[in-house]
């Protein structure tokens, strides 16, 4: 099998410090199974697959210089606890397992978090059946120490905060994803794996002839950049290019990905004291996204938002961030133009509040009264890769997709990992690796 890349691939290891990467040269170029993306879904994922077959070669291609700095470097650090996701569901099983998993994977690293707690605020009165609709849900799916409390109780654990009931979530924490993700990264490298940065793959097909001539040769031939790096299997993470990659592989491009800009915003140091904990809204099954909130930071940060606003580049963390390709594809898809023609009202809002601020603000207040327009910044932004069908849904679980012939049936393609991938991440990686076990012969 053949995955022509762009770009020279130089090898990096997680070094000591977690957020820093070391170049290391392999000399062998001949593995069982090549992971594609380096993200926080694909370095769980090949940490698991190596741990689970020692003995077998895995290599990770990542086409950045490092490793975990789009979606995995540019979330709200927040570890969820299983609240929101339809009792029984993948999600919903795989969220509570991970991120109980995540907590004791940060214990036994030494990787710093806050259990810091999370409010569900309700601030008006038909909000309240909807929050107890989401206590119900989440005791069926087994959150842990998930309790309603009045206004005096959310004053209790917010005092800046107010509203008039409240779902508790003491088992709401926040990490450093990125952190985390590179430390998969090490421990993945500790177990002999291997790490190619700047191996952008632009191509997956077969090779017709090995070079040595031999039997191993034809069932390894992986092509990086004129360079041939052998394998048996591909299995690729690609997150916001998820859909490219299947395409290149001769599988359908459906779901398409639709990148969906975030904007933040962030409150200045000085007032910081107004928020302790993750500060939520009651979610409105009306709009496809979640609202803006507060949310703290590992880094003593506290962030705002987002919003959600169409990214004109898969890659687009500035408002001005443009790709001509990226924008054509987004806005030729009738599955983008189905969702945009039923929720015109709400996306014309989000654009509005992502341009005037105080906008945004006016929402934030309802839950913090004392904020004001003079208390914030604007800040960072992320890009959410949303897989969406041709009639316009949100795709809200997991696909895979393979396909027939040589090159289908050597390829396993994750096209969706939905939010909250991260705090789910050692339990995604549990689910693709018996995935990967089920279709190939390792």
């Amino acid at each position: 099998m053949m995955i022509r890349t762009l770009s020279t691939a130089s090898a990096r290891a997680v070094g000591a410090a977690h957020n820093k990467l070391l170049i290391r040269r392999h000399l062998h170029s001949t593995y069982d199974v090549a992971v594609v993306g380096g993200g926080i879904v694909g370095l769980a994922t090949v940490r698991e697959l190596i741990l689970r077959h020692p003995t077998l070669s895995f290599v990770l291609l990542e086409k950045e210089k490092e490793l975990a700095v789009h979606q995995s470097g540019h979330n709200s650090g927040v570890i969820h606890s299983g609240i929101y996701y339809t009792p029984g569901s993948l999600k919903a099983r795989l969220c509570v397992r991970g991120a109980t998993l995540a907590y004791e994977y940060c214990e036994k690293k030494g990787l710093p978090y806050n259990r810091c707690g999370k409010l569900i605020v309700a601030v008006e009165q038909e909000e309240i059946p909807r929050l107890k609709a989401l206590h119900e849900r989440g005791m069926k799916n087994n959150v842990r120490d998930l309790s309603i409390v009045d206004a005096k109780g959310i004053r209790e654990r917010e005092p800046y905060c107010r509203g008039i009931m409240a779902l508790d979530s003491p088992y709401t924490g926040i990490v450093d994803w990125r952190m985390v993700a590179l430390r998969y990264g090490r421990d993945f490298e500790e177990a002999g794996g291997t790490v190619l940065t700047e191996s952008e793959v632009n191509d997956i097909s077969m090779v017709k002839e090995s070079p040595s001539g031999s039997a191993e040769g034809e069932n390894h031939d992986v092509d990086i950049n004129g360079k041939e790096v052998h394998c048996r299997y591909v299995l690729t993470c690609g997150g916001l290019y998820s859909d490219r990659l299947s395409q290149i592989s001769g599988c359908s491009r459906e779901p398409r990905i639709v990148p969906f800009r975030g904007d933040y915003l962030v409150l200045k140091p000085e007032k910081h004291y107004l928020v302790k904990g993750n500060i939520y809204p009651v979610p409105d099954p009306r709009f496809p996204f979640l609202g803006v909130h507060f949310t703290p930071r590992m880094d003593g940060s506290v962030w705002l938002g987002p919003n959600a606003v169409l990214a004109f580049k898969r890659e687009g963390y500035k408002v001005y961030d443009f790709n001509a390709r990226d924008f054509a594809d987004a806005l030729s898809f009738r599955g983008l133009q189905k969702l945009v023609m039923r929720n015109m009202t709400y996306g014309i809002g989000e654009m509005y509040r992502g341009v005037f601020i105080g906008a945004q603000v006016k929402i934030l207040q309802k839950y913090i009264p004392e904020l004001s327009l003079n208390d914030v910044l604007r800040g960072p932004a992320g890009v959410r890769a949303q897989a969406l069908d041709r009639d316009g849904n949100l795709v809200d679980d997991f696909v895979f997709d393979g396909g027939v012939g040589d090159v289908g049936s050597r390829v396993l393609h994750v096209r969706n990992a939905p939010s909250p991938a991260a705090t789910s991440s050692l339990a995604i990686a549990e689910m693709i690796a018996d995935e990967v076990e089920s279709r190939f012969t390792l």
